[in-house]
């Protein structure tokens, strides 16, 4: 029997770019280079690795990776392919601009039922919003057991099991698929694509949906269907230059008055 995994992914602004909001107060994404998110990385890791392990031991997996996003969205496809998915699905529509997590997850669970699925995978928090809250809503809203923040993660027996690390204690979960996982960045690192991992890539099936074909009311995402919203922000401050504090003699004193005054002590 297969085991169909899906794995959610995103497209987001590059961290190391001049990132700023649009004029519509969402995050601008056309003056800055994006890439898979590298929380997602280690989503697509442990699921190839799931796949792997049970092809192995016999049985068929296969890997889709999923995405909702504009155009450009399609380069993160193109890396999980690449690094082994056999499949992507990009959900894609104007309509979509603008929407919060909240209606995210309504169209990432229309697409990950249609497509098909026991097991479906997610980071532990995007890089550009980083709320962390997608996984829970996606179970919810599919109505299958949520085994998140997981440095660990197998399946078998129909069950799929996991540890999650805490500041406190180690807990090890498991639930009955189908089921919805995610996992941290403490879970093995990702694998670099190789070059003949990037050339059959091109040639794995990516399927485009929009709203018609997840039978989804447009007043239910976007700008207008969002249940959050950003009413101001401001550029962030540029660096001035420092206190510079001179010790000549009383400069123990001088940065005790300073870090007191920062209120910092």
């Amino acid at each position: 029997m297969s085991l169909r995994i899906v794995v959610c992914v995103k497209y987001v602004p590059d961290a190391t770019g001049d990132r700023h909001f649009a004029d519509d107060l969402t995050v601008d994404r056309e003056d800055v280079d994006g890439l898979l998110s590298e929380l997602d990385e280690y989503a697509v890791e442990q699921a190839l690795q799931i796949a792997e392990g049970r092809r192995q031991g016999g049985d068929d997996a296969e890997v889709t990776v999923l995405t909702v996003g504009p155009e450009d969205a399609k380069d993160a496809l193109r890396k999980a392919l690449s690094m082994g998915a056999d499949k992507a699905v990009h959900v894609e529509d104007d309509d979509l601009h603008g929407t919060d997590v909240i209606g995210t997850s309504l169209v990432l669970a229309k697409a990950v039922e249609k497509t098909g699925y026991d097991l479906v995978v997610c980071g532990m928090a995007s890089t550009d919003g980083t709320m962390g809250v997608l996984p829970a809503l996606l179970s919810e809203r599919l109505g299958v057991p949520q085994v998140t923040l997981l440095s660990e993660v197998s399946v078998e027996d129909g069950k799929v099991t996991g540890r999650r690390d805490g500041d406190a204690a180690t807990e090890q979960l498991e639930a009955a698929l189908p089921a919805v996982v995610s996992v941290t960045d403490q879970s093995g690192e990702a694998r670099y694509p190789s070059f003949k991992g990037i050339m059959a890539a091109k040639k794995k099936p990516v399927q485009s949906l929009d709203l018609d074909d997840l039978d989804i009311d447009a007043d239910e995402v976007g700008l207008g269907g969002s249940w959050t919203k950003v009413d101001d922000a401001a550029e962030r401050p540029a660096r001035t230059a420092g206190t510079i504090v001179k010790d000549e003699g009383e400069g123990a004193k001088q940065l005790a008055e300073f870090l007191a005054g920062q209120k910092f002590i």
